[in-house]
């Protein structure tokens, strides 16, 4: 057995066993718990939310101590969020879970808006003013600070520290966003200039070259810091969702006919219905959670970091902009790139409904983009899709650069924070050359994925007691802020 081989028996096993059952009911029942003592503030109070989006006030920098407006730690939140888990991660959990694995992210994401409001809310209430004179928010504060037992409020604190830090550097947020995105370019180069097989036998020296490029524009913004990122992010970011959207309409409505059909076979799928050859229902819940944690980071910690930079002096207002971020992410676009693989019968090529043994499997990005090419002319739906994972790719990493940064600052000061982000910029590099590297096996993408999973899970599981912790203050608290409204 070769190192990748290795390597991609290895991490499949553990993030299988980290997203086993205790993770599940970790992440599951905390959402449930915070729905039940926020009153289901993820539905009584979702118009608010939205409304408050679009205020006046969110998009000031002028209306508390923070260092970006709401809306910009929104969108910065939503950088990090709305990436290529929306395009390759819902395409690699239904490639490997079915096509019913989108029904557990839709799941998870209901309970999970309620999650993530405690955690924006959080990010400001227990907020601190770094040494350099920014704020500085997030798990490792409001754990730390938060929790009666100090000792073990500052264990859980600096776990979720170290492994924010850790998977900043390896995983979804970064080697994750840049592999798929020179991937998916090398692809469209590799078909437009040499006539080759979609996504094979790409020369090395694009990925060479593409990764280069991600580097150098993600390194232009990140050296700039919080107000530089979030004011790229709060024009990039919409604009990007709506790009996106726009294109998977398109395919969705050259299917319309069949949308019940789809949705039947989805949920068909999801509870075991559907006779399929590579997936169960275990594969299904496990991929379509821990993916979806993937894509809208609720239960994550990570949204909270955003918005403790916010101008913001109302807890209560802030958890609610954040938990819109869930919905947009999860119930929006990621349902898009569903209905586009299910709609097309992208899924059929995949070891979900053909079986590892097939030669002719694909996953990752690659389904998402044999989907849009079977209706978008001139296979230009391969170009749409490796743009849109270009941008979504890039406003993520710039996210992740950022919750990474704080992290690591928690640990050891300003004086880390410089250096951390050329190590960032390094690790993205490698993460856009590793396929040519790996020798054009596909298969070994999931590596990336796999690892990113498991940061995921590291990162989730201090955030995730603290929050449980936690949240009789925030139900008290928002009793007391929202009762009225």
């Amino acid at each position: 057995m070769g190192f990748f081989d290795a390597l991609l028996k290895n991490t499949r096993a553990l993030d299988v066993w980290m997203w086993g059952p205790t993770m599940i009911a970790l992440l599951f029942g905390t959402g449930l718990y915070l729905t039940f003592r926020t009153k289901g503030i993820q539905f009584t109070k979702f118009f608010y939310s939205l409304k408050l989006i679009f205020s006046r006030e969110s998009r000031s920098e002028n209306t508390g101590k923070g260092d970006i407006s709401p809306f910009a730690a929104l969108m910065t939140a939503l950088a990090a969020t709305v990436g290529n888990g929306n395009i390759a991660g819902v395409a690699t959990a239904i490639a490997i879970g079915g096509p019913g694995a989108p029904v557990y992210m839709w799941i998870a994401g209901l309970f999970g808006m309620a999650t993530k409001y405690a955690e924006g809310f959080l990010g400001v209430y227990y907020r601190e003013v770094a040494p350099n004179g920014t704020m500085a928010g997030g798990p490792m504060y409001y754990v730390s600070r938060g929790l009666k037992n100090k000792k073990l409020g500052r264990l859980l604190g600096g776990a979720f520290a170290i492994f924010s830090t850790i998977a900043c550097l390896i995983g979804t947020g970064n080697m994750a966003q840049s592999n798929s995105m020179t991937a998916s370019l090398a692809n469209s180069f590799n078909k437009v200039f040499h006539s080759g097989v979609a996504g094979q036998q790409a020369p090395a020296l694009y990925y060479y070259v593409i990764g280069a490029i991600i580097a150098f524009l993600v390194g232009i913004v990140i050296i700039g810091g919080i107000k530089k990122i979030g004011h790229v992010s709060e024009k990039l970011v919409p604009a990007m969702i709506g790009f996106y959207i726009f294109f998977a309409l398109w395919v969705i409505f050259a299917n319309f006919s069949e949308i019940p059909a789809a949705f039947a076979l989805i949920f068909r799928s999801a509870f075991g219905f559907q006779p399929l050859v590579g997936a169960t229902v275990g594969l299904a819940i496990q991929n379509g959670v821990s993916r979806g944690l993937l894509s809208n980071e609720a239960g994550l910690g990570s949204a909270a970091i955003a918005q403790g930079a916010s101008a913001s002096d109302e807890p209560a207002k802030n958890g609610l902009i954040a938990m819109t971020g869930v919905f947009i992410d999860t119930i929006l676009v990621n349902t898009m790139t569903t209905l586009t693989i299910v709609l097309t019968g992208a899924y059929m090529q995949t070891q979900a409904w053909q079986g590892l043994e097939a030669t002719n499997n694909i996953t990752s990005i690659l389904v998402t983009q044999k989907a849009f090419n079977t209706v978008i002319p001139y296979e230009m739906g391969g170009v749409v899709i490796s743009f849109a994972s270009f941008v979504f790719g890039y406003t993520t990493l710039l996210g992740w650069s950022y919750y990474g940064e704080k992290s690591i600052e928690y640990l050891g000061g300003n004086k880390v924070v410089m250096p951390f982000r050329y190590v960032f910029i390094a690790f993205l590099f490698f993460g856009a050359i590793i396929t040519p590297i790996a020798g054009n096996n596909f298969n070994y993408l999931n590596i990336v994925w796999h690892l990113g999973n498991i940061g995921n899970a590291l990162m989730a599981f201090p955030n995730l007691i603290g929050l449980i912790f936690l949240a009789g203050l925030v139900a008290k608290i928002t009793k007391e802020r929202l009762g009225k409204m």
